[in-house]
């Protein structure tokens, strides 16, 4: 029945995003400059129906494969087609009839906008937690992204097997999603309007590391995260005291190729990072200064397409990385864990 919910909800309830009645499903961070100039440039009717939770705009697209999941009326998805470039393609898979309708109808509208000579996007109707029923071919995408919708999946381990079958070694994927402090009750997770608004959806933030990890993901990494608020007093009070966060995650399908560390300089060859490349929130790689990282984060790196930007330089001897990982509710007093 969840499914039906939220096709309801998006499809119908919904209209626009003024709709919401919390501020979990929009996207309240600073937006790049050369993001905002994308941005502009799409069809007012995919915007008005944009229900993101984050910006899921990540470095060097160009010539990429990109999915999208839960892509909606196609915002993220027509943002992404101009970073891939007219060699790029991007996909978007949603089960909502209603937006996807939006998203069709304006690809040739958004190819034109760009400048393209053919239309560098496809929109697929199915399930996120069934990626391996809609025709898309294994190891096939260089990126796979997600805005706010994972929470509303009801199989989420399902979603990341999924993705992780789909990406080529050394992929990423790159995603925004709302998480909780402690785990949902079950009332509250049958609560259709708190279902509907991404919070009583929300994964555990510690089991969410548990299922990544075990769908092969071997070191998630934070890239932004913020505190949600919930200004309905009827939402707050059936809520209490569980809080809630967005959190930028990115995820990569990766080998790890030997024990200790390595070290590693960026050549400052990203377009819209010429200075420092932050990979996560513990690990920023300034131009031409050599930075010690893991193993992990050197397969990461040296796997993926952001190799070809990275230099390795000699190391004296070998190290582990003692980064931590971020924690989302680390400073929170009420904060209880995933114990419930």
């Amino acid at each position: 029945m969840k499914h039906v919910a939220v096709q309801d909800y998006y499809g119908k309830v919904l209209q626009s995003s003024s709709d919401l009645q919390t501020d979990a499903c929009c996207t309240v961070a600073n937006t790049p400059d050369w993001l905002k100039t994308i941005l502009s440039q799409l069809h007012g009717d995919v915007l008005s129906r944009y229900y993101g939770c984050g910006l899921i705009a990540p470095e060097a697209l160009d010539g990429a494969w990109v999915l999208d999941l839960g892509c909606g009326a196609g915002r993220d998805v027509y943002a992404l087609s101009a970073m891939v470039g007219a060699s790029g393609y991007v996909v978007g898979v949603d089960m909502t009839e209603e937006q996807l309708a939006v998203a069709r109808a304006h690809q040739t509208f958004h190819a034109e906008a760009f400048g393209y000579g053919v239309v560098n996007t496809d929109f697929r109707t199915g399930y996120i937690e069934a990626l391996d029923q809609i025709g898309l071919p294994p190891a096939s995408f260089d990126a796979v992204v997600s805005n706010c919708v994972i929470n509303l999946a009801q199989d989420k381990v399902a979603v990341l097997r999924g993705v992780y079958d789909l990406l080529k070694l050394g992929g990423e994927m790159y995603f925004s999603d709302v998480y909780a402090d402690r785990r949902i009750p079950q009332e509250l997770a049958e609560d259709e309007v708190l279902y509907g608004e991404c919070l009583s959806g929300a994964l555990c933030w510690t089991d969410f590391l548990t299922i990544a990890k075990a769908a092969g993901f071997a070191d998630p990494r934070v890239v932004t995260h913020r505190p949600l608020t919930i200004d309905n007093p009827d939402l707050a009070k059936k809520t209490g005291e569980i809080r809630f966060a967005s959190v930028t995650v990115r995820l990569f399908k990766a080998e790890r190729q030997a024990a200790g560390g390595r070290v590693l300089a960026y050549k400052g060859t990203l377009a819209h990072a010429p200075d420092v490349f932050e990979l996560d929130l513990a690990h920023r790689f300034p131009k031409g200064q050599p930075v010690r990282v893991s193993c992990d984060i050197w397969s990461m790196l040296m796997q993926s397409r952001f190799a070809p930007h990275f230099d390795t330089v000699a190391a004296e001897e070998d190290h582990d990385d003692d980064a931590p990982q971020i924690d989302p509710f680390a400073d929170a007093a009420t904060a209880k864990g995933c114990s419930g």
